[in-house]
This record gives C-alpha cells, sequence and structure tokens, in this order.
C-alpha cells in the first residue's frame, strides 16, 4: 500500500533564483531521500508597485497573471534541476502571492523542517544572514536550517 504523501514528514525549501536558494532545494532534495519524506519548493511572488503622475497605480490583472507565471516558471526550472540526481524523491511546486518572509511562515506550518539559503537575491552580499532567513528563524512554526552556501 502507497504511503499518502501527506503522512510523510514535508520539508519546505524557499526558492528565489539566487544561488544560495537552489543549495537549499539541492540539500532539502537528499534529506528527503534520506529521510523518506518529500518536498515543498515555495516561491513567493509580489505584485512591484507602479509610480507615475497619479502617485500609485495598481497593475493589470494580466501583469498579475504574467508575475505569477514567471515564478511558477522559475521554481519548476530549479526543482527540474535538483531532482535530477535524485528521480525518487517527491517534489512539489508552490507559487504564492506575498512577500517571501509571509509565504515562507505560512508554508512552515505543520512542515518537518523549512530550509532557506542564508542569502537571497537582494540586499548586501557582505551581511552574514538575510533579511528573510532571519525573520524565518525568529517566526517559523518548525524548525530552520539556513545553508549557507559556498563563498564566491
Amino acid at each position: 500500500m502507497a504511503e499518502r504523501q501527506s503522512e510523510r514528514e514535508r520539508i519546505v525549501v524557499g526558492v528565489d533564483g539566487s544561488e544560495g536558494s537552489k543549495q537549499a532545494l539541492n540539500w532539502a532534495v537528499r534529506q528527503a531521500e534520506l529521510t523518506g519524506g518529500w518536498v515543498e519548493a515555495v516561491i513567493a511572488w509580489d505584485v512591484p508597485q507602479f509610480h507615475g503622475a497619479l502617485g500609485w497605480m495598481p497593475p493589470s490583472s494580466s501583469d498579475e497573471a504574467a508575475l505569477e507565471g514567471r515564478a511558477q516558471s522559475e521554481v519548476t526550472s530549479a526543482v527540474e534541476e535538483a531532482v535530477a540526481a535524485h528521480p525518487t524523491v517527491q517534489v512539489s511546486t508552490v507559487a504564492r502571492y506575498g512577500t517571501p518572509a509571509s509565504v515562507l511562515l505560512e508554508a512552515s506550518r505543520d512542515a518537518a523542517l523549512l530550509v532557506v539559503g542564508s542569502r537571497g537575491l537582494g540586499g548586501f552580499k557582505g551581511l552574514l544572514l538575510g533579511s528573510v532567513a532571519q525573520h524565518c528563524v525568529q517566526h517559523a512554526h518548525c524548525p530552520v536550517l539556513v545553508l549557507r552556501g559556498q563563498e564566491e
């Protein structure tokens, strides 16, 4: 009898296209393979603020669809690369609207582990820990592993 996905331990990993998030995803996939768990690769997308003569203007709904589609494509591409060497590991992808920290915190509910890279795409390269990783460490609903990637 096949074990249902929801009965196995879920490892959530934040993906944003950065090298650090790719390393975190690779680590999570290997961990799931060792523990018999499964991976939920999560990417957040948000609507950028557009400024014009009238102040802030919300984008059209087609812009939102394009942003979500781009995020889904990014996480799918990262997952395909990560599972190439581990084809038996089950990985699902999620693209959710919101800030990266809030999306990851919500995803951490009922998870066995949240895995994030120490630095994402934004901010200052020299910082030890990025703001999203810091926020997750302080507020997640499960244990958090911050993977400090290889030095460049």
